[in-house]
């Protein structure tokens, strides 16, 4: 890994003074390309060195194969974020299924549709009683905020559907105590371990 800062302000040999440079990094990962991230600006002092940074970004996400299969194996409240009457979403399809793998779901919705006869909320925090799982079928741009709904609502887990991915969001999750799935499905995950209706 290397780091690039701008040049020193004030330059090597004129006077110090006070101005924003930008923080940036390159991470090399094996078998990718270069990568770059800017931190962020921060102020540097009088002296010209830096004096803070912003959060540095955090690793990729992996999934812990013993969390999915518990999640999986174990019958749970699943909050289907997404999930409607239109049933040509994938959400539609994968409610039915963790129905046969012995959960319960809970349809969460703006337009708070009945799914399955099971009635719909059109927010996380309006859904009564626990949740064990908040199931996210929406775009990455915008499960950021429903894995915050779900950290408030005090989910157990959130697993972020294939194709879903917030690596904040995932990391924000973490470090709240949930356990976290990402970027991957339940119908791909319970048949690879074994796990049936």
């Amino acid at each position: 890994m290397s780091s690039t800062l701008g040049p020193r302000p004030g330059g090597a040999r004129g006077s110090p003074r006070k101005s924003p440079c930008r923080v940036t990094i390159r991470v090399l990962r094996l078998g990718s390309p270069w990568r770059t991230c800017t931190l962020g600006t921060v102020n540097s002092p009088s002296n010209g060195w830096i004096n803070g940074v912003a959060d540095a970004p955090t690793a990729p996400h992996r999934n812990d194969p013993q969390v999915v299969r518990r999640l999986l194996a174990t019958p749970g409240r699943w909050a289907v974020v997404g999930l409607s009457q239109n049933r040509a979403r994938v959400a539609y399809r994968i409610a039915s299924y963790l129905q046969e793998l012995g959960m319960q779901i809970v349809p969460v919705h703006p337009r708070a549709e009945e799914v399955y006869g099971v009635p719909g909320y059109p927010r996380l925090a309006e859904v009564p009683g626990p949740v064990d799982v908040v199931d996210v079928f929406v775009r990455s741009e915008l499960a950021g905020g429903i894995v915050d709904e779900a950290i408030a609502a005090g989910a157990r887990a959130v697993w972020l559907q294939l194709g879903v991915v917030d690596e904040a969001a995932a990391a924000r999750a973490a470090a709240a105590g949930l356990d976290v799935v990402m970027d991957t499905c339940p119908a791909i995950e319970a048949p690879r371990w074994g796990i049936t209706a």
